[in-house]
């Protein structure tokens, strides 16, 4: 449940005053539990239809299989602003998690955790709204400087930015395109690190996310 929600059709001047006042609320150490469950997140949208879809699927930390599977639609109510994206895609992700029956231990966005111009990606911004501990995984780099990590899996080097470490990028799979991974939202650079890999299936996304991934696109076909 969403429990400090805000206004999301606002100004952009307004838009990044909201960014800057939940960034100090951020915390950026380990605060969770026993992770029996992860929910990953991802927001399509169809320009056709003026819609933007969310998926959530929530799968069991041990087994990887799904638990429990919500999307939504809705129209956007704010423009396309790169590095203001949540406000464009939060109140659809909001809409999804509140259909589900599980509450789930930790989230995975397809997208921004910390790594971000202003340290507020997506799922910094909605980890703090949820009060969850939460991660970015992205397929690509936002902000930060890095260098290649090695072709095996599980290699990674530190994604940083004004000299400060907000991320890693990760090889998920032998010889392919790396991850950037950066924490959300309770939770530390390394323990965001371990998780990506431990949810993985061999494929190069996390299953959390890959599983959004795909239902997202069958929700918007």
């Amino acid at each position: 449940m969403v429990v400090d929600a805000h206004p999301w059709n606002v100004s952009v001047q307004e838009a990044f005053r909201i960014q800057k006042e939940l960034v100090g609320r951020l915390v950026r150490e380990d605060d969770f539990g026993r992770i029996e469950s992860v929910a990953g997140i991802d927001v399509s949208f169809s320009p056709q239809k003026n819609l933007l879809y969310a998926a959530i699927v929530v799968i069991d930390a041990e087994t990887l299989e799904p638990l429990e599977v919500a999307s939504a639609s809705l129209e956007p109510v704010f423009p396309y602003i790169p590095g203001l994206l949540t406000f464009r895609e939060g109140p659809v992700v909001q809409e999804a998690y509140a259909k589900l029956g599980l509450e789930p231990d930790l989230l995975m966005f397809d997208g921004q955790g910390v790594a971000h111009p202003r340290g507020l990606g997506l799922a910094a911004h909605m980890g703090v709204l949820m009060d969850m501990p939460s991660i970015g995984c992205a397929k690509s780099r936002l902000v930060g400087e890095f260098k290649e990590p090695k072709q095996k899996r599980g290699s990674m080097r530190t994604l940083s930015l004004h000299r400060k470490k907000i991320g890693v990028v990760l090889r998920s799979k032998d010889n392919t395109k790396p991850l950037f991974v950066s924490p959300g939202h309770r939770i530390s650079v390394e323990a965001a690190a371990e998780w990506v890999l431990r949810t993985g299936k061999g494929y190069r996304l996390p299953e959390p996310t890959r599983l959004a991934h795909l239902e997202a696109g069958r929700a918007k076909r």
